[in-house]
């Protein structure tokens, strides 16, 4: 199961320090958590990007559209090489 802690820090400190049991709790999960690095794919930053895009920027899902008012398509580079230059220049 993977979930997000989102921006947990500060709430879990909180309860952390003023409730016993939910601290001995904390400890148990943090010991039987697997961190997963996304950082060492090397296109990672690529993937993350198109994806937050509405729709997926590279991904074509055919039946999004009967569900929700798809934004009006633009032209994309047409390569990889192309999308990296067109970004170092921002």
């Amino acid at each position: 199961q993977v979930t997000s802690a989102g921006n947990a820090a500060g709430t879990g400190a909180r309860i952390a320090l003023l409730d016993r049991q939910s601290r001995a709790d904390i400890r148990h999960i943090v010991r039987n958590i697997e961190k997963v690095e996304t950082a060492v794919e090397p296109s990672f930053q690529n993937h993350f990007v198109d994806a937050m895009a509405i729709p997926h920027k590279t991904a074509k899902y055919r039946h999004l559209s009967t569900v929700v008012d798809l934004p009006t398509q633009t032209s994309q580079p047409s390569n990889d090489s192309e999308r990296r230059r067109r970004r170092r220049r921002r």
